[in-house]
């Protein structure tokens, strides 16, 4: 395994995870409304999903790393360029104030799957990692799979410990938590994102 791709796809799946959309909230009200156990497992369904989408992004571009080597320049600039817009997206994003809707259950077993059925639906998960890995040189990996598992990995790691943080930090603050709160929470994830973005497009040039 590689410690880099482990270490990189960690941070990313946290800053990826931390911007507070609508799974965000919805993990949030059920660690107020039930415990922090709830909210953990619920972030955790959203994390799942994460780490299968990125899975199929990862394995998919290492399968077709051959030509995509060729190209890379390319590919690295253009993923890049979407981490980029994607960090400049989220430090702009106001938290959401809505919560996903979903048919509450009892059990922390329906609480997972619920945000993992949720985040399995949007297409344009699957899209955003592929170009994420790209920017990150997953296509260069000339055929070698543990550098794919080893980001996949990181980014399922990053992403879980975002939703323990998130569920630990409203649990604690449950009178102080607020949404100028979660505001400077989108401008950090989005900082950090953004960084990651000139990296790969600095990488090309330099």
């Amino acid at each position: 395994m590689d410690i880099n791709f482990l270490v990189k796809g960690l941070i990313l799946g946290f800053s990826i995870a931390a911007p507070v959309g609508p799974i965000g909230v919805l993990c949030i009200q059920r660690t107020l409304n039930k415990d922090r156990a709830s909210g953990f497992v619920s972030g955790l369904g959203a994390a799942t999903a994460d780490g299968i989408y990125g899975c199929i992004s990862a394995f998919g571009l290492s399968v077709i790393s051959n030509f995509l080597v060729s190209q890379q320049i390319y590919i690295r600039i253009i993923g890049g360029m979407f981490l980029i817009y994607l960090g400049i997206k989220t430090f702009l994003s106001k938290p959401s104030i809505n919560a996903a809707i979903v048919k509450e259950g009892k059990g922390l077993l329906k609480d997972y799957g619920s945000t993992l059925g949720l985040t399995l639906t949007n297409p344009m998960t699957i899209i955003s990692f592929s170009a994420i890995f790209a920017g990150l040189g997953i296509v260069n990996t000339n055929g070698d799979y543990w550098l794919a598992v080893s980001l996949v990995i990181g980014v399922f790691m990053g992403s879980a410990l975002w939703w323990l943080t998130l569920s630990n930090i409203v649990n604690f603050f449950r009178k102080a938590f607020n949404q100028k709160s979660l505001i400077w929470v989108n401008k950090f994830s989005g900082i950090v994102v953004l960084v990651f973005g000139l990296i790969a497009v600095k990488s090309v040039f330099f």
